[in-house]
């Protein structure tokens, strides 16, 4: 019979790995995402010059949303 101790240890074993699968797959994620707002944004501000200034802005608080749900995704995957 296992005893419970051993049971936690093959849980961490496991945990670990899959915490780090779970990081990256939300790193690249994050940055998948950074780098369509961004091409986007330069896109739609070549496209009409004039709207720049508003595009910039919304470009930066989008891009500070995604971050924000990668950071989270990564303490949530490392708390684990």
């Amino acid at each position: 019979m296992m005893s419970a101790a051993g049971a936690q240890e093959g849980d961490t074993n496991i945990a670990i790995p899959t915490a780090a699968i779970g990081a990256g797959l939300a790193l690249i994620g994050g940055g998948l995402g950074i780098g369509r707002i961004g091409g986007s944004a330069v896109e739609a501000m070549a496209r009409q010059p004039e709207m720049a200034g508003q595009i910039q802005t919304a470009m930066i608080i989008a891009a500070a949303l995604v971050e924000g749900a990668t950071f989270f995704a990564l303490i949530v995957c490392l708390i684990v």
